[in-house]
C-alpha cells in the first residue's frame, strides 16, 4: 500500500479534486454576487430610487401644469386639502400632507400674500392658526379640475390603473411607515 506523502497520486487527485471543488464554489459565488449583489447596489435596482425618480418626473410635470395658477407643487397640495372643507389649522394640513408647521408656515404665508387664503388666529386656542380659502382662493379650484386629468393622461395608464398604483403607493408608505426593523 503507497503512503500518503507529497507527490503520491493519491494526495495529488485529492489536492486537485480539493482545488476544483473550492474553485467551483468559489466561482459560483462569484456569479452569484455578480447576479445578485452588485446589480441590487446599483441605483435604477433600489425601490427608493424607482420612487425617486417618479418623484423628479412629476415634479418636471406638475411645472407647468401649475405656473398659470401661479402655485408651486406644496402649495397645490395645500390648496387641495384646503378645497376639501375649510377653514382647517395648520396642524391639520400638516397631518394630511406629512409636512411639519416650520415648512407649512412659509407656503401659507406665500399663499396668503397672493390673495388666496387668510390665516387667523383661532379663538378659543390662541396658540392654534386656522387657515380659509378667499373668494379668489375657492375660484381657483375651477382652473385646477383639468389637473389630475392631465396628469392620469401624462401616465399612459387608464383610469383603475392609476387608481391601483396610488393605492399600491399609499400601502407602500404605510408599510414603511409603520416598520421599525427588517432583517
Amino acid at each position: 500500500m503507497r503512503s500518503a506523502r507529497s507527490g503520491s497520486p493519491f494526495i495529488e487527485v485529492a489536492t486537485l479534486c480539493a482545488i476544483y471543488i473550492v474553485r467551483n464554489i468559489v466561482l459560483c459565488d462569484i456569479s452569484v454576487m455578480n447576479e445578485i449583489d452588485t446589480p441590487i447596489l446599483a441605483p435604477e435596482q433600489q425601490l427608493c430610487f424607482a420612487v425617486y425618480a417618479a418623484g423628479q418626473a412629476f415634479a418636471r410635470l406638475y411645472r407647468p401644469l401649475l405656473e398659470p395658477l401661479g402655485l408651486t407643487y406644496p402649495q397645490y397640495l395645500a390648496m387641495l386639502v384646503l378645497w376639501e372643507g375649510e377653514p382647517i389649522s395648520v396642524t391639520g394640513i400638516g397631518q394630511r400632507l406629512g409636512l411639519d408647521t416650520g415648512t407649512l408656515t412659509p407656503l401659507l404665508k406665500r399663499l396668503e400674500n397672493a390673495g388666496l387664503v387668510r390665516r387667523t388666529r383661532s379663538t378659543t386656542d390662541e396658540r392654534r392658526v386656522v387657515v380659509s380659502l378667499t373668494d379668489s382662493g375657492r375660484a381657483l379650484k375651477a382652473r385646477a379640475l383639468a389637473i389630475p386629468e392631465a396628469v392620469a393622461c401624462a401616465s399612459g395608464r387608464d383610469l383603475p390603473d392609476v387608481i391601483k398604483l396610488r393605492d399600491e403607493i399609499n400601502a407602500l408608505s404605510k408599510a414603511l411607515d409603520a416598520s421599525r426593523t427588517c432583517g
